[in-house]
């Protein structure tokens, strides 16, 4: 069962969530999940894109807490990369997981928003999308290559109050401020980790973890910083580590200068949950149709 699991990983997991849920874990890294995408609504509608995969004979199913994702039975993301709707940018490659920071971020129009961690442009492009192009949006990316695909993502999905910055987040000058913040943080990829991959000892270390920790909460503090008061941030990761996750999100609390807008999990009812050390935030379990996710929805006092 813990084909190519990194034994250091299988005992912490193991530590954290006991014998039951790992294996749970374990079983969900070896799933091959279906494709799943997100409409892009400033160029499209829903029903516009389930009509053209209906047209194609493709089973194109809804989820229940999205009404802008879909699930794309037997099809592979090469196939769909050939379809006009996704040359077009009418639609966007997504995992389900990665789409729920920008939902419980809940951008409005007109507000002045940072995403930190930003290519390849998935979340950044959501938040577009979900305040109809109209949120004023930085979005930092400090590899000059990625910044370049995440322009060029801008551009397809006709996004048009997108500033890019090629920079580090953690260097952003002090005198920016933000009615809200999405920080999906780099970070180890334990909740996304693919079994098959012959090279996942040499990626996967435990110096990988410790690297991904220190910059995760070097990128937080500088968040909470350019953060307007009483205003809120979302911290994310497709980690399961809960060192990457409620460790860096206590370590924040306890400077006092914020605390948990708790997240309801009600409007994510079908979503597999891990259990989480702090009240409020969620984790998402790797299943046959979820990545491992964690998010934090944080508000400076």
């Amino acid at each position: 069962m813990s084909r190519n699991i990194p034994n250091f990983l299988y005992e912490k997991l193991l530590k954290q969530y006991g014998e039951q849920i790992t294996k749970q874990i374990q079983e969900g890294y070896t799933k091959n999940r279906p494709v799943t995408l997100r409409v892009n609504t400033i160029k499209t509608n829903y029903q516009n894109v389930k009509n053209a995969f209906d047209n194609l004979k493709y089973n194109a199913q809804n989820v229940d807490w999205y009404k802008d994702a879909l699930i794309i039975e037997n099809i592979s993301e090469n196939a769909i990369r050939q379809l006009d709707i996704y040359n077009n940018g009418e639609i966007y490659l997504q995992s389900l997981s990665s789409m729920i920071p920008a939902l419980i971020l809940e951008p409005k129009q007109d507000e002045n928003i940072l995403d930190m961690c930003a290519a390849p442009g998935g979340k950044t492009t959501q938040i577009s999308a979900i305040t109809q192009n109209k949120a004023f949006i930085t979005a930092c990316e400090k590899n000059k290559i990625r910044a370049e695909r995440l322009k060029y993502n801008i551009e397809k999905q006709g996004t048009t109050r997108i500033t890019v910055l090629t920079q580090d987040a953690r260097n952003l000058d002090s005198f920016f401020s933000f009615d809200k913040i999405l920080l999906d943080a780099p970070c180890s990829g334990s909740g996304t980790i693919n079994l098959y991959n012959e090279n996942l000892e040499k990626i996967f270390t435990e110096e990988l973890i410790q690297r991904s920790v220190k910059t995760q909460y070097e990128l937080l503090k500088k968040a909470i910083s350019v953060l307007k008061s009483g205003h809120e941030m979302v911290y994310s990761t497709c980690s399961i580590l809960k060192e990457e996750n409620e460790e860096n999100v206590l370590k924040i609390l306890k400077t006092g200068e914020v605390e948990i807008a708790p997240i309801d999990e009600n409007q994510f009812k079908k979503i597999p949950l891990l259990p989480v050390k702090i009240d409020g935030t969620i984790c998402v379990c790797p299943n046959e149709l979820y990545e491992g996710f964690f998010i934090a929805k944080i508000r400076k006092k």
